[in-house]
C-alpha cells in the first residue's frame, strides 16, 4: 500500500500526507533492578516456539489475503504535500500474526539517498459479525481504520476526505506483480490522481 493521505477540508487537505503502509516499532524487556538478585537466564531452546493455530471462524477469510504474502519491493511516486512530485524505493513485508487471525504489512520508503523517510504498520483483520475486513493503519503519529473490500484482482479502501469526497486506493495483483493507484475523488468533479506504487514479489512469505 503506497503512503495514505488525511484530507481535512475536500481539495485543499487533499496533499497532505498520513503515510500509512508501513513500519513496525519492536518492543524491549526491561533489565533487571541493581538491587535485586541476578535471575538464572532461561535455556535456550532448540526448537522455535509453534505459533497459536488459527481461529476456526477466521481460517477462511484470512486464506483470502494469502495473495498478499511475501516482500515486495518496488517504486512509488505521487505529490508531496508543497504539490512536487516525490519518488521513493517503497518495500512492503506481509506476513501473518496471531496464528494467521490478522495479516500484517510493514513497509517503508527510501530516497535516493538512502535516507527512509517514512516508516508504517497496517493490520488487516475480518470480523465475523459485519462480514468485513477492516485495515487499522499506523504511521507518523497517527492512526485509522478503514474498510477493505476485496475485488476479483486485489483490494479497494478509501479515506473520507470531506461530506461528498474520498480519497480511493485500488491495487491490483498480476502474479507477482502489485499495482496501487491513489485517487481523491469529489462529486461532480473528475478524479484527482494522487501517488502510485509498482511493486514485484522479491521473496515468498515465511
Amino acid at each position: 500500500m503506497p503512503p495514505a493521505r488525511v484530507v481535512e477540508s475536500s481539495r485543499d487537505m487533499s496533499t497532505r500526507q498520513l503515510l500509512l503502509v508501513l513500519g513496525c516499532a519492536a518492543c524491549a524487556g526491561s533489565p533487571p533492578s541493581p538491587t535485586s538478585a541476578t535471575p538464572t537466564p532461561p535455556r535456550a531452546s532448540a526448537e522455535p516456539a509453534p505459533s497459536s493455530p488459527p481461529t476456526p471462524e477466521l481460517a477462511l477469510p484470512m486464506a483470502r489475503l494469502d495473495f498478499l504474502r511475501g516482500v515486495w519491493k518496488g517504486s512509488a511516486t505521487g505529490l508531496a504535500p508543497d504539490g512536487s512530485r516525490y519518488q521513493v524505493t517503497q518495500q512492503e513485508r506481509v506476513t501473518p500474526g496471531l496464528g494467521g487471525d490478522v495479516v500484517m504489512i510493514e513497509g517503508r520508503g527510501v530516497q535516493a539517498d538512502g535516507a527512509t523517510v517514512f516508516s508504517a504498520l497496517g493490520i488487516v483483520s475480518f470480523d465475523p459479525s459485519s462480514q468485513k475486513y477492516e485495515l487499522r493503519s499506523y504511521a507518523q503519529g497517527r492512526s485509522g481504520t478503514f474498510e477493505l473490500k476485496l475485488t476479483p484482482t486485489g483490494y479497494v479502501w478509501e479515506i473520507p476526505a470531506g461530506p461528498t469526497a474520498v480519497i480511493r486506493y485500488t491495487a491490483t495483483f498480476d502474479g507477482a506483480r502489485w499495482r496501487e493507484v491513489g485517487e481523491f475523488t469529489e462529486a461532480g468533479q473528475p478524479p484527482m490522481p494522487l501517488s502510485e506504487m509498482n511493486l514485484v514479489r522479491v521473496e515468498d512469505a515465511r
